[in-house]
This record gives C-alpha cells, structure tokens and sequence, in this order.
C-alpha cells in the first residue's frame, strides 16, 4: 500500500464540503412475496419492516460526513411531515439543516421502495418538479454566498427537481470561482452549458450520451460522448460513470484514463452517484489529483453497490478497500 492513501483518507477530516441541491428522502418498505394478487397480476408484498435514509443531495451530504469530512446543505424541502423527518434524518446524521429553505409551493421530495426478497418492487415518488422562483432562488443564493468562505469544494447536485434552476447553478458557480473554491457538478438536463466553470462535471453514461447527442450503442459511445462533452464545454473536466464499466476521466491535454468497476457482488445502485460525488469532492478538497481522487471514488462506489438500498459508506471501509488493492495515488494530501 501507498502510504499515500492513509495520508487521503485522513485528510477528509479536515475539510468541508458545501452540497448545493435537491434534498429528498428515502423511504424503503421491506418484506416478502408470497403469492399474486387476485384482484391483478402483481405481487402481493407483506411489509415487515420500514426505513428511512437521506436522498438526492442530502445522501451527498450524508456521506461526506460518513467518511470524515464536514458537509454543509443548501437545498429546500416542503412544509410537511416528510420535511420534518427530513431535519431530523439529517440531524441525526450530523448535518445542520438550518441552511434549507422551506417552500409552500412544493412538498418534501420522497422516494419509497417497496423491497422483497432484496429486489425492488415499484418505486412512488411524491414531488414537485418545477424551478426555484425568484424569492426562492434569491434565498438559496444567499445561503450559498455566506457559507462559501468556509468551504474546501463545492457539489452541485442535480437531480432536476427544481432547486438547480439557471440562476443558483450560474450564480452559484461563478460565486464559487470568485472565492477560489472548485464545483464538482452531478449534472441533469441536455444544457450543460450551465455548468461551464465547474472544475468537473460527473454525468452517468446515459446521461452524458444524451448530452452529446451520442447514440448509447455506438462503438466506444462513452468515450465519445466524453470527449464532445469536454470540448463543448468550458469545464476542467468530465467523469463518466459507467456502472459495471467503471468510469473514464476526461481531461485536457492528456489521454483519457478508465478505471474498472470495483465491486464484487452487485446488490442495488441506488446513491451510488451521490458517493462518488462525496468521496471525489473530498479527495480534491484534500489535494489529490484528479485521477488519483477518480480512483478513490470509484473504489468507494464499488463499497456502496455492494448493499441493498441508499449506503452511507465510511472512511474506515474506503481505507480498508483502498489498501487492499494498493492505488497508485500519485499525489500527497495538503496538510491541514
């Protein structure tokens, strides 16, 4: 091993991520099937258990914190109950909620799955998809420019509920580069060009192929769509997720470097993105290089898929995982 990646992994103690979007929760329905529906050809699904976890960017949030760093949230939620389990998943978990803004025209975003036998069954989700008006996005914005002078890294995170409209994306980038600090964005939409000035945007492959108008089974159609995308747009870098693939980084002036997928046995993708986006921020926040906190992300993505429904993975398993294949972390951490 590296010694390196103890130096990294540790590193995350000292630095605080500010996490800037859709805030939802996770709601899972466990139990079994055993027989049909006489009143349709579904699955009868006898509940016995209920969970709770964080969701969308709270899940970023909450995996910052899981893996030693501090994380700061700027989101919104709705006056509701959901709301209120929302605060207190989150501060449970050691994130303050108090830079969330409470919207009357939408409700909390929830997600419930219902799981048997470790399978999803169907998903509800209850939401709001609309745009942050101008009030709203006036009130995300400020919390955004007061919080940026104690931030390492800023994440955008996107899941296109609204929170993310052009002006807290724009306005919030160009706050970010004006503080020094570098964005990493989950991106969403067809538009990336309201991410230009992010240090790296990380879409999946479905998501970057649409983007760059790329057919998914073309040949090598990743690659492609990650090299339009790059030069497209006026961003350091582009991280494409490829599930069983791995992921390819993209990056100016150099080859593209891909790592393989990580993980043994895969149980559930579910937040899997929401941990790279955790485990990459705080790497850079660190002083890693690009490639080399690529690398780390995509190790703690293969932790995440390795469990049924939305994980929080720690800094002691990515250690453990890190060590155990020897990274070649080419960089040292800044020291504090």
């Amino acid at each position: 091993m590296s010694p390196d990646v103890g130096e990294l992994v540790a590193a995350f103690r000292n630095r605080t991520i500010l996490v800037v979007g859709d805030v939802m929760l996770d709601r899972y329905w466990w139990g079994t099937v055993e027989r049909t529906s006489p009143e349709a050809p579904v699955p009868v699904v006898r509940k016995h258990r209920a969970s709770l976890t964080l969701g969308g960017a709270a899940n970023v949030a909450a995996n910052i914190v899981g893996l030693g760093g501090r994380a700061l949230l700027v989101g919104m939620l709705g006056d509701d109950e959901a709301g209120r389990e929302l605060v207190t998943s989150l501060t449970a978990h050691g994130i303050v909620a108090d830079h969330l803004v409470m919207s009357s025209q939408r409700p909390t975003t929830v997600k419930t799955r219902i799981v048997a036998h470790n399978q999803h069954v169907v998903r509800v989700d209850e939401e709001a998809v609309r745009p942050a008006d101008e009030l709203e996005a006036k009130d995300l914005l400020a919390h955004v420019e007061s919080l940026l002078a104690k931030c390492d890294a800023v994440v955008f995170s996107d899941y296109a509920k609204g929170t993310l409209c052009l002006e807290v994306v724009t306005r919030g980038i160009a706050m970010a580069r004006s503080h020094g600090v570098p964005v990493l964005v989950d991106p969403k939409g067809l538009d990336y060009h309201r991410y230009d000035g992010a240090a790296v945007v990380v879409p999946n492959v479905l998501e970057a192929t649409t983007a760059a108008g790329i057919v998914r089974d073309e040949h090598r159609a990743a690659d492609r769509a990650g090299a339009v995308l790059l030069g497209r747009l006026d961003v350091g870098a582009i991280l494409v997720t490829q599930g069983e693939h791995g992921m390819t980084l993209f990056r100016r002036g150099v080859p593209s470097v891909t790592m393989s997928a990580r993980a043994r046995t895969v149980y559930d993708v579910t937040g899997a993105g929401d941990t790279v986006m955790a485990a990459l921020a705080l790497a850079v926040a660190a002083g890693a290089d690009l490639a080399d906190a690529a690398h780390v992300a995509n190790v703690a993505a293969g932790i995440a898929v390795e469990h049924v429904a939305t994980t929080v993975v720690t800094a002691a398993r990515l250690a453990q995982a890190l060590r155990e294949e020897s990274p070649p972390i080419s960089s040292r951490a800044r020291s504090s």
